[in-house]
């Protein structure tokens, strides 16, 4: 690919960075900060917080860069929204919310919903006036997805619903899901599981919080009881809902705009380095090299998915190959930043001694779950040796 980008992409760029100049003055003075106490990331003043930011984003014209603009996006370029991730996370600003809808619930919605579906959904993604989450997971079907048990049964004019789903990011604040379930308990599996759009203030829907080591609940279970779903709501073909799914998270696995932001995280390690007095220490020179070279295979992997996106195709499967790379980074970076706080590192968000209040601590115990998030790192190995390799299943 060519790495040099055109005038109208650089344009582009000056528009961003003249829009981010001005629009960061009127962040929270929290925002950013380490010394001035700030909302916590699952507590309803950021998610205020959060809303705000994504609609001055939004009546900017930055939501949805690529999206048509008879659904409410721009129309941009793939790559006017890679020089757009480019300098959010140069600029170290917040991006825009209700992740699940923008990155792959619309673009899903795109490719296989009907007309009416994409009118009627896709401009409240973008302004973030519904909120979305995900309802794939199960107690007993997390890596095995294609063994969930939560049941769809046809009754007259809708479907109703029954089961348990779990690590539903964000359904408390959520208005809208997508939700798999089996529609033919007696067919193959993979051909047996059916995609639907949930309004989850449906009667019958429960959320509850899951908390988690970092002492936050951004995910959340989800009880089915009953629940009644139009048949107009299904996305995709009766059955066809493995296929959809897979194709959805092929989508959350494609991201390109992560190599600013570990860049970042390495400048922050330089400069806690050149504090301790660190920085002039072999090992530790030779680790933060080999994190900046890594970086930048990171970002080659990540380029590699871009070509995908520019030649028109869909993401495909060699976004598993830079999920693991990036999950396997990211716990050794984590690793490597509470290990130079020395007798620091135990030391957490709260106490006047805690480095950064506690940032790289929360940082190591979140990067934990990567392993897990969008299919476990074994799933994401067996998808790089079956449909990347061509290797025969195990």
């Amino acid at each position: 690919m060519d790495f040099n980008y055109t005038p109208q992409e650089e344009a582009f760029r000056k528009e961003v960075r003249d829009w981010l100049a001005e629009s960061m003055k009127e962040l929270p003075k929290w925002y950013g900060r380490r010394d001035i106490p700030g909302p916590e990331i699952d507590s309803e003043e950021y998610h205020q917080f959060s809303l705000w930011w994504h609609r001055k984003l939004y009546d900017a014209g930055f939501v949805g860069l690529a999206w048509p603009k008879e659904y409410g996006g721009r129309g941009a370029t793939v790559m006017e929204q890679v020089v757009f991730s480019e300098e959010l996370a140069k600029h170290r600003a917040p991006g825009p919310t209700n992740a699940h809808g923008l990155g792959w619930v619309g673009p899903t919605m795109i490719g296989v919903g009907t007309e009416e579906q994409k009118k009627r959904f896709l401009p409240k993604i973008l302004t973030a006036e519904e909120m979305w989450c995900t309802l794939y997971s199960e107690p007993e079907a997390g890596s095995d997805l294609a063994n969930i048990q939560t049941r769809a049964v046809e009754d007259g004019d809708d479907f109703v619903v029954n089961g348990q789903k779990v690590w539903s990011s964000g359904a408390r604040w959520a208005d809208w899901a997508v939700l798999l379930a089996k529609t033919e308990p007696d067919a193959p599996r993979h051909r047996n599981l059916t995609y639907f759009i949930v309004d989850m203030r449906t009667p019958g829907i429960t959320v509850r919080p899951l908390r988690q080591i970092t002492g936050h609940a951004e995910f959340n279970e989800t009880f089915l009881d009953d629940v009644r779903i139009p048949k107009h709501q299904m996305l995709g073909e009766l059955h066809r809902g493995w296929y959809i799914a897979m194709g959805a998270l092929e989508f959350e696995r494609s991201g390109v705009g992560g190599a600013i932001g570990r860049e970042n995280i390495i400048r922050d390690l330089i400069k806690i380095a050149k504090e301790k007095g660190l920085n002039k220490e072999q090992l530790v020179r030779q680790k933060l090299a080999q994190f900046y070279i890594e970086s930048n295979v990171a970002r080659y992997i990540g380029l590699r998915n871009l070509t995908h996106q520019l030649r028109g195709e869909r993401p495909g499967p060699e976004g598993s190959v830079g999920r693991v790379f990036a999950t396997e980074y990211g716990h050794r970076l984590q690793d490597f930043a509470v290990q130079l706080q020395g007798p620091y590192a135990t030391i957490m968000k709260g106490s006047k001694y805690a480095i950064e209040d506690g940032r790289w601590q929360l940082g190591f115990l979140s990067s934990r779950g990567a392993s897990i998030a969008t299919g476990t790192t074994e799933i994401q190995k067996n998808v790089i040796a079956q449909r990347v390799l061509g290797l025969p299943r195990g």
